[in-house]
């Protein structure tokens, strides 16, 4: 997959078939769109391209906007990658791009730089200054333009009408699950591993501190979840937790993972922590004492996980 960091990089002789959005998590509903994309490209001999933006809109037009994201703009080009997309245009969205008329998105845009046979799109989508335009107006677009507006139902895309809002919203009160079922895959958090105040290592329970690589990143509620990474190669499991450590007083958010059966020195190194289920919520224990004895719980019931669900 090619790499663009604006539509301006962009160029091809060959004819493309496009599609556009945030894709903000690459979850089951884009990928019904992303199917249809790589199918027909594929069968026409077009060239597939993904149009997504970054910042996202809302963090732009919304200036005040606290907005997370599933995925980091580098996350967001390996799921789009493992798909089979062609071409990837990640380009700066601005107040200058905003207030782009639609005739002049279509026209300076997809036809002239895009070189565009064929856009497949979502039904509702809508675009140009203050997103006025509608699919039918795109539709009016590729017939004075010539090109083909390939029009997705709401029932297309996922019966179960999945969006990115839904997966936020899970995460963030930690339905994990939930999450990971609209996503088609187990949400991850990508980060390195820095040293922390090692208090883990005094109770047998030695945790790597992970800072995330993007701030813009959406972290799930606290709480105590189950994981894996690979690290080296193979796959580790263990159990993280998100939160404040109340019961040393903590202050700020920390992500903490043990590793089960693992003491090899990874101060560093790059981890990707895929998250699977949350056992409980995050305790302020009365001693480090009543800490271990439920981390322990926390361990056996984390391992008793993996072994059902065969990870």
């Amino acid at each position: 997959m090619k790499i663009y960091n604006s539509i301006q990089e962009f160029s091809s002789a060959t004819k493309t078939i496009v599609t556009l959005g945030t894709f903000d998590g690459v979850h089951k509903g884009h990928k019904s769109i992303l199917d249809k994309l790589i199918r027909s490209s594929r069968s026409s001999g077009c060239e597939s391209v993904v149009l997504t933006f970054f910042p996202h809109p809302r963090m732009v037009l919304q200036q005040n906007s606290d907005l997370k994201l599933l995925n980091t703009i580098d996350e967001k080009a390996t799921l789009l990658e493992k798909e089979g997309v062609d071409n990837l245009i990640i380009h700066a969205f601005d107040m200058a791009f905003s207030r782009l008329t639609a005739e002049e998105f279509v026209k300076n845009i997809l036809v002239d730089k895009l070189n565009i046979s064929k856009i497949i799109i979502g039904h509702d989508h809508r675009f140009g200054r203050n997103r006025t335009a509608t699919i039918d107006d795109l539709i009016l677009f590729g017939e004075e333009y010539g090109f083909e507006v390939d029009k997705i139902s709401a029932l297309s895309v996922n019966e179960i009408s999945v969006s990115s809002t839904k997966i936020r919203n899970a995460l963030t009160e930690g339905n994990i699950e939930t999450a990971n079922n609209f996503l088609g895959y187990p949400y991850f958090i990508n980060g390195t591993v820095v040293k922390g105040k090692q208090l883990g290592r005094t109770i047998n329970f030695p945790t790597a501190n992970i800072e995330p690589s993007e701030n813009y990143k959406l972290i799930p509620a606290n709480g105590v979840y189950v994981v894996s990474s690979e690290i080296d190669g193979k796959t580790i499991y263990g159990m993280m937790n998100i939160g404040t450590r109340p019961t040393v007083n903590g202050t700020g958010t920390t992500i903490e993972v043990h590793y089960h059966n693992f003491n090899q020195d990874i101060y560093g190194k790059k981890v990707n922590v895929r998250i699977y289920h949350r056992l409980r919520d995050e305790i302020k224990f009365e001693s480090f004492e009543a800490l271990k004895q439920q981390l322990e719980i926390d361990r056996q019931e984390s391992l008793a996980y993996f072994k059902e669900h065969n990870l």
